[in-house]
């Protein structure tokens, strides 16, 4: 358990690691390729190398040297591979890996934690049968363990649902190039999270594969193509870039986070623009964007293309004056932990009047009093319920190492808010 130290002013500039979206997809597309692809600026968490890992254990070979990775693409061939591969609470590394070990020759089984094995991946399973790759769940619950039987893949026209996770859609649509006929997808639920398929068509088309698409609705990708070799940069994420915003909001002081722009792919750069409306004032320079606090009033907000940055919202309209209204993130049920209830209730501990909804939370700012913070193993829980205690006293956060998940060094960067 870790206490917060309050911090009256906030005046600081941090760089963030890459982005966590872009790193696993980098890697799975530099896997895939045509020749050696360096990788500069990767995520190195929990979630990042367990895909990293499981590309070696199908025959990827990669090389972890100081500030970057070098993968050796295998042009699509993957190795069998006889032992179960564990994939921790790694949604993004199970969903994706689950379409790319479609391509490899065996048959290959993907499990994880307790909780992994409760979070749905039928809908991913039913495009991949459709495909004609034989992919089951292995209880008959329709999340993992599931089992793939890898090999030729025909490709063809298939049909889509994407309403609780837009990863079913970037996964089939990362090995779609190697398909024999090409892959139509036509999406018939969803998609939520629209912004994270753009970043998979954006890494896609940056390692040259031809990508059509008429919004996000139908999607065409010619087979018999394959990912070009090079050096790729991962720029800072979004998703973890929020909590510093955050800091400067509820603070009232300025934060600017470093290598990220307005013309990110990543959706969640957006959260500066809900932070606008309730109040701050948004800086978005050459080298960085930073946030300066203001008076706060709540928002009502549709959050369904940054489910991720829910919980950091929610702690931002918690030291709002009015009520904060988050809509249309259901899906955040089935993440690490069911975070509408995680947040309300933990909130409620601070003395917070915090409702989960079946879609959303409603919030009524007021003061957050001292709490010990349950993170429920959920790393965005642990990082955004840290911010509120720089200005709250009494904020312990439980099970601090949680953020290792997608940030490893967030306390180090979090203590250089103290650095005036």
């Amino acid at each position: 358990m870790i206490e917060i130290k309050p911090q009256k002013t906030i005046r600081a500039s941090v760089t963030i690691p890459g982005s966590k979206s872009y790193t696993h997809r980098i890697f799975i597309a530099s896997a895939l390729s045509d020749g050696i692809c360096t990788v500069k600026n990767a995520l190195r968490s929990d979630d990042t190398l367990l895909t990293l890992e499981t590309l070696r254990h199908v025959g990827v070979k990669t090389e972890d040297r100081e500030g970057h990775f070098i993968l050796h693409g295998t042009k699509g061939m993957l190795s069998p591979c006889d032992e179960p591969i564990f994939l921790g609470n790694s949604g993004t590394s199970m969903r994706l890996l689950t379409a790319v070990t479609a391509l490899g020759n065996g048959t290959y089984t993907l499990t994880g934690t307790d909780r992994m094995c409760e979070r749905p991946i039928r809908d991913l399973l039913d495009g991949l049968d459709q495909m004609g790759v034989s992919a089951r769940s292995v209880n008959g619950s329709g999340c993992p363990p599931v089992e793939v039987r890898g090999g030729d893949i025909r490709g063809g026209s298939i049909r889509l649902r994407c309403g609780i996770s837009s990863q079913y859609l970037s996964a089939l649509l990362l090995i779609a190039p190697y398909t024999r006929e090409g892959l139509e997808i036509i999406v018939t639920e969803g998609p939520v999270s629209k912004p994270y398929i753009d970043m998979t068509a954006d890494v896609m088309t940056r390692l040259g594969i031809e990508v059509n698409r008429e919004g996000y609705n139908r999607f065409h990708i010619p087979g018999k193509q394959v990912y070009k070799s090079g050096t790729y940069v991962v720029e800072s994420d979004g998703s973890n870039a929020s909590y510093f915003w955050a800091a400067a909001a509820i603070t009232g002081g300025t934060v600017k986070v470093l290598g990220i722009g307005k013309d990110s792919q990543q959706g969640d750069i957006r959260f500066t623009d809900l932070l606008e409306v309730m109040g701050c004032k948004v800086s978005r320079e050459k080298d960085g964007v930073a946030v300066s606090g203001g008076k706060l009033s709540g928002i009502e907000a549709d959050m369904a293309d940054m489910p991720d940055v829910v919980p950091t919202l929610a702690i931002v309209a918690a030291f709002a004056e009015g009520k904060t209204v988050i809509r249309n993130v259901a899906h955040l049920k089935a993440k690490e932990c069911d975070r509408l209830d995680a947040v309300a209730t933990e909130l409620s501990k601070m003395g917070i009047d915090a409702v989960s909804t079946d879609s959303g939370l409603i919030i009524s700012g007021g003061t957050p009093g001292p709490a010990r913070i349950g993170t429920y193993d959920d790393h965005r829980i642990a990082m955004s319920f840290a911010i509120a205690g720089l200005v709250t006293p009494g904020v312990m956060i439980r099970n601090e190492r949680c953020v290792e998940k997608s940030f490893p060094n967030f306390w180090d960067v979090f203590e250089e808010l103290y650095q005036q």
